[in-house]
């Protein structure tokens, strides 16, 4: 591995950064101002927040040129009392989601019924058990996601709390598609066979035909130099293969460069 790889890597992971970091402070303003309107209400319904929350993320979706897809507020179940599970969620016009694809932003019709066959416990889901769990914000993907965009996904959570406890989360839905045609002039950039991988090793987008959205990146030691961004991506150090490849953390992405060459 030479020099001049090293250089195109940590250039190419922080223009991939800066691209992604208009979301992560978009979300982050939304986390700030739910956690302030919830803190003044002695007893938050979801009939009072809904417009509220779709104050905040209405602008975001209805940018021509956004990455944001579908975004929102999802309730820690029983903490709106006449909402028990509850999504307030809303999708952009560019989604092709359901039977209202193309009329706009409108709202997710999710199905918010234990006892309905159509039900989800959203808890079970990565997007929401890891932020729960760590108390930080989280990318989940690509997956498909059946429940709000059903095509390969890229979403971001972070947690949402009143008094130290938490209420939610609030996060936003990206379309790999629409992250591949951002990012892949970055990554030919490089000069060199270059993906952009995940904590998990699979691939948002790749430089190479062959590793599709999606799939999983095989090198040997690739999942243990990855292993650092699970827990606390802003620390995560480069590394380099035994095999030759420059594996480069994205900033605080969770996401990775791999340079081959």
């Amino acid at each position: 591995m030479t020099l001049g790889i090293d250089l195109s890597a940590s250039r190419v992971a922080t223009l991939v950064a800066s691209t992604i970091d208009p979301v992560f402070a978009t979300i982050d303003g939304w986390r700030d101002a739910l956690a302030a309107e919830l803190a003044r209400r002695d007893e938050p319904t979801a009939r009072e927040l809904d417009p509220f929350v779709e104050s905040l993320v209405r602008p975001e979706l209805g940018r021509i040129d956004g990455l944001v897809t579908g975004a929102g507020f999802v309730a820690d179940p029983g903490y709106l009392p006449d909402a028990p599970w509850h999504l307030a969620w809303w999708l952009g016009a560019a989604n092709t989601f359901g039977a209202g694809a193309g009329s706009g932003v409108r709202r997710l019709d999710a199905v918010s019924d234990p006892d309905s066959e159509q039900f989800r416990d959203y808890t079970t889901l990565e997007w929401w058990r890891v932020p729960a769990r760590t108390g930080r914000r989280h990318l989940t993907g690509p997956y498909v996601d059946y429940l709000c965009t059903d095509d390969y996904t890229v979403t971001i959570t972070t947690p949402v709390t009143v008094g130290g406890e938490l209420v939610g989360l609030v996060g936003t839905d990206v379309y790999v598609a629409r992250l591949e045609q951002v990012l892949l002039p970055v990554l030919r950039g490089s000069g060199h066979p270059c993906s952009l991988v995940n904590a998990s090793t699979r691939v948002v987008a790749s430089t190479d035909a062959h590793r599709a959205p999606g799939s999983l990146l095989r090198l040997d030691g690739l999942a243990d130099a990855l292993a650092p961004l699970r827990d606390r991506p802003e620390g995560a150090p480069a590394a380099r293969l035994a095999g030759g490849a420059a594996v480069v953390p994205c900033g605080d992405t969770s996401l990775a460069l791999v340079l081959e060459g």
